[in-house]
């Protein structure tokens, strides 16, 4: 994968995760669930910051960013809040993948950055009632 092409992935991801999150976000109940909706509100404002970035990135090395789908699959039917959390747990593990990927194909800065996301995802994950794992992100390790 060229590291223009693991930018527009990523991007893609964050494209994503802001859908999911905006679903979640909108099925938890603010006052039945205060910490859940307070992460689920944390991630979508992270994940909308990382879109903006990733966007900035691409712009830079003259490339037009990848635009969103119109929707995207959920991971579970996030109805009931074990559903929520879990999808957010899911939204997460998926993201981190993308992260995982690319480090493994951009250099400097944009290396940096995805360590950075890959890093705080892994984190978020135990939020949302995931385990810690040697190698986030990297399933065959």
């Amino acid at each position: 994968m060229t590291p223009l092409e693991a930018l527009q992935t990523t991007l893609a991801g964050e494209h994503a995760a802001l859908y999911v999150y905006g679903v979640i976000g909108g099925r938890v109940s603010v006052s039945a669930e205060p910490a859940l909706s307070k992460r689920i509100a944390t991630a979508y404002t992270t994940h909308r910051g990382r879109r903006d970035q990733l966007t900035s990135m691409i712009r830079v090395v003259d490339a037009d960013p990848v635009v969103a789908g119109v929707s995207y699959e959920l991971p579970n039917p996030v109805t009931t809040q074990p559903q929520l959390e879990r999808g957010a747990l899911q939204l997460e593990q998926r993201c981190t993948a993308v992260y995982a990927d690319m480090v493994a194909s951009t250099s400097g800065a944009n290396r940096q950055w995805a360590i950075n996301a890959l890093t705080d995802s892994a984190v978020r994950q135990i939020s949302f009632a995931g385990s810690p794992v040697p190698f986030p992100g990297v399933a065959e390790l």
